[in-house]
């Protein structure tokens, strides 16, 4: 299990590179996650939802996604609150304290998916979530610690020297976690690294001397992670916008995203960022829409209406209709599809206080949200081109009006999403689109922009990559003693 002294030190990327590393080695390995937070969800072949992290572990190890591989994901709603999902089904919504007190009686479902993987596995590989350093949350742990002790499985720390610290955050860990879980961890890794490793030699050596851990590698920056899945919004915190200001002697197209409070999904960009042509930029509060914007997106949403008022207390309504009338392009994703409508309607208040809200009214299309969630992956047609595509649904409500009458895409039986009479704005509830190198390059073309780009290939080239990386940086054998070293198991 690799647990770290914080969130986004690199846990997902390095169970991910071993995930493929060992796969490669002929074993068959799965990824497991007890517990993740993330409104970024992918959908598996039976229609349930886990951490988007998971699905690119098990693609990296060659495996279908399954709802076993993180048994309980949080999609957060509010500040304070989050939507829980067991084995892949939505449960319920529930507030910070309650959640800590559901926790224990989760813990069963957990230990089940944990067998059903175990079962089928030579090698599983768990990623906890969070840092076995906040103490305050040990009791009813299910995603680190308490889960190590109740599965039997050893422990391996994460440290991410990038932000600083790394030394008093490893040591720090071994300080304040009790003794019978300090027992379980075997070792460490000091994660993005960058200069001359033999300046941190002694850096190691201390941690090793204060902590009592083997030190198992010290990792360098991989900057191809950058072709993969983000976990979460974290990420763009650290990460400048994707694309050049210009390329050669044209100029980039500029794709605007609204980075909303609840923002979900926002990975649906990442196909449109890795082209060289295109520049994408998550627009933060306080920032304008730019007038030299050529398209607007509007991305998924975990509180729709609630990201909706946001988004006008930011005045970007105002922006996007003035973009809209310059001849710009706006495309709804999900829940950005949903606020392009006329109204939307929570009459059994799933998101929030019962009620309708206004939309932006630039598609006139109308939605009702309701309690019964879609979740399932989709192979269809591109209307406007006839090309194969794939991708999922995962959303509340229903959407219809006029402007479903131009819909986008072809689910054989039925069609989906909706485009304004112009063709300016379109909207739709499928994700991965982008993903579909036909998909969109046909959609680049319509805004006088060539695709040059392979995404799925890039992916699968960052996979190969981070595996020998990790194999030249860490003592994988090491790693397997460790596996095969397990501590007892109460079950």
């Amino acid at each position: 299990m690799f647990q770290g002294t914080g969130s986004d030190v690199g846990k997902s990327l390095v169970v991910a590179g071993l995930c493929r590393l060992f796969a490669r080695r002929g074993l068959t390995v799965r990824p497991f996650k007890p517990q993740n937070m993330s409104n970024n969800a992918a959908v598996t072949a039976d229609g349930g939802e886990i951490g988007r992290a998971q699905a690119l572990q098990a693609r990296a190890a060659f495996a279908p996604a399954s709802v076993h591989m993180n048994p309980v994901l949080l999609k957060p709603e509010s500040e304070r609150g989050a939507q829980v999902v067991v084995q892949g089904v939505r449960r319920e919504s529930i507030g910070a304290a309650g959640y800590q007190a559901l926790k224990p009686a989760l813990m069963p479902a957990v230990l089940d998916s944990f067998a059903r993987i175990e079962a089928e596995a030579d090698l599983v590989l768990v990623e906890g979530a969070g840092s076995p350093a906040e103490i305050n949350l040990r009791g009813g742990d299910i995603a680190n610690m308490g889960f190590a002790h109740a599965a039997g499985v050893p422990v391996v720390m994460v440290g991410d020297i990038d932000r600083g610290g790394v030394i008093a955050s490893l040591v720090g860990t071994r300080a304040v976690v009790p003794e019978a879980d300090a027992a379980l961890i075997r070792g460490f890794l000091v994660n993005r690294f960058r200069g001359d490793p033999a300046l941190f030699a002694s850096g190691m050596a201390a941690i090793e001397a204060r902590t009592g851990w083997r030190a198992l590698g010290l990792v360098p920056w991989f900057a191809a992670a950058a072709a993969l899945p983000a976990e979460d919004a974290l990420s763009l915190e650290r990460s400048a916008a994707g694309g050049p200001e210009s390329h050669g002697s044209g100029r980039a197209l500029q794709v605007v995203v609204l980075r909303l409070p609840r923002m979900a999904n926002f990975d649906d960009l990442d196909p449109l960022a890795a082209e060289p042509q295109v520049r994408v930029r998550f627009l933060k509060a306080g920032e304008a829409v730019p007038g030299d914007a050529d398209l607007v997106v509007l991305p998924g949403s975990k509180a729709t209406i609630a990201d909706l008022a946001v988004l006008r207390a930011q005045g970007w309504d105002i922006d996007i209709r003035a973009h809209v009338r310059r001849g710009g392009r706006v495309l709804g994703l999900c829940g950005g599809y949903q606020m392009l409508g006329r109204t939307i309607a929570d009459p059994e208040g799933v998101e929030g206080p019962a009620g309708t809200a206004a939309g932006l009214g630039l598609l006139d299309v109308d939605t009702v949200l309701s309690g019964d969630k879609v979740t399932r992956p989709v192979s269809a047609r591109d209307i406007a081109s006839g090309e194969t595509v794939a991708g999922y649904e995962i959303h509340l409500g229903r959407t219809e009006g006029p402007d479903r009458a131009r819909p986008l895409i072809d689910l054989g039986g039925r069609t989906d999403g909706a485009r304004s009479p112009d063709g300016l704005v379109a909207g739709t509830y499928v994700h991965g689109l982008f993903a579909s190198d036909g998909f969109r390059r046909r959609f680049l073309a319509g805004l006088g922009t060539a695709s040059t780009a392979g995404y799925e290939a890039g992916v699968e080239a960052a996979l190969d990559g981070l595996a020998a990386h990790l194999e030249q940086h860490l003592d994988i054998e090491a790693l397997l003693a460790i596996a095969a070293d397990r501590p007892p198991c109460p079950r």
